[in-house]
């Protein structure tokens, strides 16, 4: 009898360790998976060395180690490429026209409509987002938020605390990280996150942090093949646009121009100007022209931007780092991504705005230890819209029916659903500011491009600038036979049943997007702001 009650109390004490145990764990590992989005600016998928880009032009080991240990996106799109609108689309799961965000010039996002910060916030996530909002007014949904103002700048940004003005020594891509991290470790352990750390790099004016000025020792990189495109095979837009490497890419060879010099500190000027004065005396004494004088733009760009790039992927190396030091790393979804993609002298250009793949496609990367099979790639059309009803799906939370992406959540288990998109709609509006490209909507798909450059139809009077705008017109590309998209095939006989079935989808996502039929006034930017 009494061994049997020593049995008996032994299993009672284990029974109760196991009770405490239990409760312990759980305030530690949330029932729902925490969730980190890490967002830079304007980084190319062609500068993340996990897509294999020939020109390997830098090495990501960090952001790379996602797709090494979860999924890589091939084929992740953005329906406004263009950062601010693209934001709205990635936190409302709609298109511009219906969260009103279009352009970088006169719009205001509105933060009363859902949000998936908002609906995680609601079911019971802890949030927070640090860095880059760009959004014109302040975040919602967040139980805390501290954001750059306006588009920020590399070099002791000043910030936003919850409505507070504050100011900041160093190096922006490090002190977001900072931030985040001192976040993490004050967080409330016993409530999953949701952190939003999305960065102003690499957006211009690409200044390096001040450790990486000779990350490369002065290589001289690739030329992409299309550097000096004539635009032949193509329309008015390709022409008319102000966005070359040869014309509109400032010089940066007097420490002044394209530059915040003004906010670096003595110490910091000092190192800087050590680095870039005598490269700037070299240039100026060889007096480059024409072919040349592009190259030498096209090399100092990458430098400068690649460089922003590498500041980016050390940060996202510390933030895993912070993970897995605290056991964080088995319940926490972890994404890399951009507001979109960005021309890294294809077609001689560079910024984003276009339709073309350089500019539409953005990488996305994607950790979940336990659900994604490491090294796992994805081929099909997924987009800035289905984040948001990827997050709710995943925390157990409503998603909103006038949200219009579409969760993602069985892709990430190797399951691509029936009916799941083959088509995806595009709309650029915001003309000329800053580059004159042209308005313009169309579709992607597997094997095909088709845009229409149009004349818009606004309510009320239209802009000076878009009444000036020549006629509409459709361009049509094969990526099978075409894949850098040099040369239209529009109107071709051989691609006339082909042309025709994709127009009939242009109009059909327009009708079931809601795309109404004339453009709202305040969709379009008239000024040169970028």
């Amino acid at each position: 009898m009494k061994s049997q009650n020593r049995k008996i109390s032994l299993l009672a004490r284990v029974a109760c360790l196991w009770l405490t145990l239990g409760f312990s764990g759980f305030s530690q590992t949330p029932s729902h998976p925490n969730i980190l989005f890490i967002l830079s600016d304007d980084h190319a998928w062609q500068a993340v060395s996990a897509y294999g880009e020939s020109r390997h032009l830098i090495q990501t080991p960090n952001i790379d180690r996602l797709a090494k240990e979860g999924m890589r996106f091939d084929r992740f799109l953005v329906n406004n490429s263009l950062c601010g609108p693209s934001r709205a689309s990635f936190i409302t799961g709609t298109y511009s026209h219906i969260n009103g965000y279009y352009n970088l010039q006169n719009c205001r996002f509105d933060g009363s409509q859902p949000t998936y910060p908002q609906l995680l916030q609601k079911a019971g996530y802890q949030t927070a987002m640090i860095g880059k909002w760009h959004l014109e007014t302040n975040p919602t949904g967040f139980d805390y938020w501290e954001m750059l103002l306006e588009q920020g700048i590399y070099y002791n940004p000043p910030m936003i605390r919850d409505g507070q003005k504050v100011k900041h020594t160093g190096y922006v891509t490090d002190i977001i990280t900072d931030l985040s991290l001192d976040w993490l470790k004050r967080r409330d352990p016993n409530k999953p996150f949701m952190l939003m750390c999305w960065h102003k790099a690499p957006h211009r004016n690409w200044e390096p942090a001040l450790r990486d000025l000779d990350f490369d020792h002065d290589r001289i990189y690739p030329l992409p093949d299309n550097l000096f495109d004539d635009y032949s095979g193509r329309g008015m837009a390709e022409h008319e646009q102000n966005m070359t490497i040869a014309k509109t890419m400032l010089l940066k060879v007097d420490n002044k121009v394209g530059f915040t010099l003004k906010e670096l500190t003595p110490e910091q000027k000092k190192i800087w100007d050590a680095y870039y004065v005598p490269r700037n005396t070299a240039f100026l004494e060889k007096k480059l022209t024409g072919r040349a004088l592009t190259e030498w733009k096209y090399n100092r760009y990458m430098h400068d931007y690649l460089a922003c790039i590498k500041g980016v992927d050390d940060n996202v190396g510390r933030l895993l780092k912070y993970l897995d030091d605290t056991g964080l790393a088995t319940n926490t979804i972890v994404i890399y991504s951009s507001d979109q993609g960005f021309f890294m002298g294809e077609h001689g250009w560079f910024d984003k705005r276009w339709i073309f793949q350089e500019s539409a496609r953005t990488p996305f990367l994607i950790r979940w230890p336990g659900v994604i099979k490491a090294g796992s790639v994805n081929q099909d059309l997924v987009a800035n819209i289905d984040v948001a009803e990827t997050f709710l799906q995943v925390a157990g939370a409503p998603i909103p029916n006038r949200m219009q992406g579409r969760s993602f959540l069985p892709l990430l288990k190797g399951n691509t659903p029936a009916g799941w998109r083959t088509a995806f709609y595009y709309h650029y509006y915001e003309y000329p500011a800053s580059h004159k490209v042209r308005p313009h909507y169309g579709i992607i798909t597997t094997n095909y491009t088709l845009v229409h450059f149009y004349k818009p139809e606004v309510q009320g009077k239209p802009l000076k600038a878009i009444a000036a705008i020549p006629n509409d017109y459709w361009e049509l590309f094969d990526h099978q036979k075409d894949p850098a998209q040099m040369r239209s095939v529009f109107g071709e006989p051989t691609y006339a049943q082909v042309q025709t079935n994709l127009m009939q989808e242009v109009f059909r996502l327009r009708s079931e997007l809601k795309e109404p039929p004339h453009d709202n006034p305040k969709s379009y930017g008239g000024d040169d702001r970028d």
